[in-house]
């Protein structure tokens, strides 16, 4: 009681080094954890005190630490947001692997888990900044997305992203490729 152990709520480290208030250095997915966490905590329980320390100073009142910790949050749920959108723009393709076939990707209408209207080519998505890459699915008619409206394109759906790359052997409306 009267230790805030914050960070391991998020890492599950409950070791003496994991039961610590610092949570500067978590990731997104770490922040978005604690932030369930208090949310199920506000929703089930009433406070009864604030505890002194590294979010609240000796009259309760929020800290820097506590801001920045907020702040972190709030980033982390703009982040999951993006990311969902991209899901949306870019599901990720089904696929399979085994030693005599090698790898086979492929896209339908629901693979990723994303429902929608359209089935879509495999293509290697580049995250910007990065080299690595993964298998998505990609619009091949209709305008960009973003652009739902537009009547001036080329009715490719997203298949000119600069993020995009074809599958080397793989042919480019082939909604499955083999590796």
């Amino acid at each position: 009681a009267g230790r805030d152990a914050t960070r391991a709520f998020a890492t599950g480290d409950f070791t003496q080094a994991g039961l610590v208030d610092d949570v500067s250095a978590l990731s997104p997915g770490e922040m978005l954890a604690i932030r369930s966490w208090l949310t199920f905590y506000h929703d089930n329980y009433d406070p009864v005190g604030k505890l002194v320390g590294r979010f609240y100073d000796e009259n309760g009142a929020p800290t820097e630490a506590l801001r920045q910790a907020e702040t972190a949050m709030e980033e982390a749920f703009r982040f999951q947001a993006e990311s969902e959108q991209r899901k949306q723009q870019f599901p990720p393709c089904n696929s399979e692997w085994s030693s005599a076939k090698g790898s086979r990707f492929w896209c339908s209408r629901q693979s990723g888990g994303v429902q929608r209207d359209w089935t879509g080519v495999p293509r290697k998505l580049y995250q910007p900044g990065s080299s690595s890459s993964h298998c998505v699915c990609v619009r091949t008619t209709g305008p960009p997305w973003g652009q739902p409206g537009s009547t001036q394109h080329s009715d490719r759906g997203d298949l000119d992203d600069p993020h995009l790359e074809e599958y080397a052997n793989c042919h480019p409306l082939a909604q499955q490729c083999v590796l």
